[in-house]
């Protein structure tokens, strides 16, 4: 493992490259469930060496957003499934940004229109690692899914807020997350 002063130029090329990264979040609580979500598509921006930020998408539950407004902190990964191993870690403290933010709208235009999004994620970053992920699999990349796509859009704006609303209030563990 190596670790750097920030994200640099080499290190954000290559993230920029990646086709998937992974959110871990977890609460103050010992008895709490620690979350490790997957993400896609064109929703994460590198805004400076050490500040980043992607687009949360709706999603059937809301430990990121509970566990940020908790205790703010976040660790993504992101792991080379084709070409050369290599893992990067981005560790640090996140925000929550929904939409009416001053910062959310700031950021918003930085990424493609989707009726799915719930909120950005923004993340001052603490901590940059690589390690080398010689055991990681290779994965051939087919394209981005677009379920999500469909199913925003078979809801449209008034069902998606309500799906929040009853799906996004709280995390399994009942720490307070949309709403």
């Amino acid at each position: 493992m190596k670790l750097h002063p920030e994200i640099t130029q080499n290190i954000a090329s290559w993230i920029e490259q990646q086709k998937i990264f992974f959110v871990g979040s977890a609460p103050l609580s010992p008895h709490g469930h620690v979350n490790l979500s997957p993400k896609g598509g064109d929703s994460f921006r590198i805004l400076n060496p050490l500040e980043v930020a992607y687009l949360d998408y709706t999603g059937s539950g809301s430990e990121t957003i509970a566990h940020l407004k908790e205790n703010s902190r976040i660790v993504i990964m992101f792991c080379a499934l084709e070409g050369p191993p290599n893992i990067i870690r981005l560790h640090g403290k996140g925000t929550v940004l929904l939409p009416g933010d001053d910062r959310h709208e700031q950021l918003i235009g930085r990424f493609p229109r989707h009726a799915g999004a719930r909120s950005i994620i923004h993340i001052v970053v603490s901590r940059v690692a690589d390690s080398c992920g010689y055991s990681v699999p290779f994965f051939e990349y087919k394209g981005h899914r677009d379920a999500l796509d469909k199913w925003s859009k078979a809801k449209g704006s008034a069902g998606i807020t309500q799906y929040q609303k009853d799906k996004n209030r709280t995390s399994i563990d009942g720490l307070p997350a949309l709403g």
